[in-house]
């Protein structure tokens, strides 16, 4: 067990870095204003320094609003500032105070993009929770899919991946024409429900012709929680508290 000092007062600080990549960002990011002393307790609360990429967001800034909104990537938010952004902290359910038993279930949920779809760092045994990838791995709970897809990447890649790759072409079929401006129209707590869902034929075929509305983003995860248990009887696990 690290004390905090040790967690934070690092030579190489990732956020620097961090910044640099957001400057140079192929799509749109607002840098949400962030609340430093919840920061410093999700640091301590899970071991994680201010070198890596993990470390230095949720210490420095409130999170990530990506491509417009799109994409939300949970840091530790200044409520003055977030507009109704949950924290990193407030989206896994983590201890008001420091709890060195707590541990996230299954994996860390370190992002939520307006579709319903859930990134989260896999624990220390993805396989027994039934998801796939390393430990350590990013995957993605795709909506469209109901499945846990593996990326391929740690959160530093991935976040890089984020700022700097292709997400038009990660999000390609899911998305309509007018998005943008729909997307900007919702509440920070908000995302897509659709009728037909997404993950039906008709919904993959006609995206534009589907129904949508706006919904809180705990009743979208657990809408497609509650669809893989009655389709497939898998349970997908948790995908955040929001």
């Amino acid at each position: 067990m690290r004390a905090l000092h040790e967690l934070i007062d690092v030579e190489d600080p990732a956020w620097p870095v961090l910044l640099g990549e957001v400057a140079g960002a192929v799509v749109p990011v607002e840098v949400v204003g962030g609340d430093v002393e919840r920061g410093r307790a999700v640091l301590g609360q899970l071991q994680v320094s201010a070198r890596s990429y993990l470390g230095g967001l949720v210490l420095n800034c409130g999170g990530l609003l990506v491509d417009g909104g799109w994409l939300r990537v949970f840091g530790s938010p200044d409520d003055a500032e977030a507009g109704g952004l949950p924290g990193l902290a407030e989206v896994n359910g983590m201890p008001a105070a420091f709890d060195p038993a707590w541990r996230p279930d299954a994996g860390l949920v370190v992002a939520q993009d307006v579709l319903g779809g859930v990134f989260a760092l896999n624990g220390a045994d993805p396989a027994g929770d039934g998801r796939p990838g390393g430990p350590g791995e990013v995957v993605y709970f795709a909506p469209e899919a109901l499945r846990w897809e593996a990326l391929g990447a740690g959160y530093a890649a991935w976040l890089s991946w984020v700022l700097g790759g292709d997400l038009k072409g990660f999000y390609e079929g899911v998305r309509w024409p007018g998005w943008h401006e729909e997307v900007a129209g919702l509440r920070r707590t908000e995302g897509f429900s659709f009728y037909p869902p997404l993950w039906t034929a008709e919904a993959r075929r006609d995206l534009r012709g589907a129904g949508r509305r706006s919904v809180p983003m705990g009743e979208l995860v657990g809408a497609g929680r509650e669809s893989c248990l009655q389709l497939d009887g898998v349970d997908p696990g948790f995908l955040g508290i929001v």
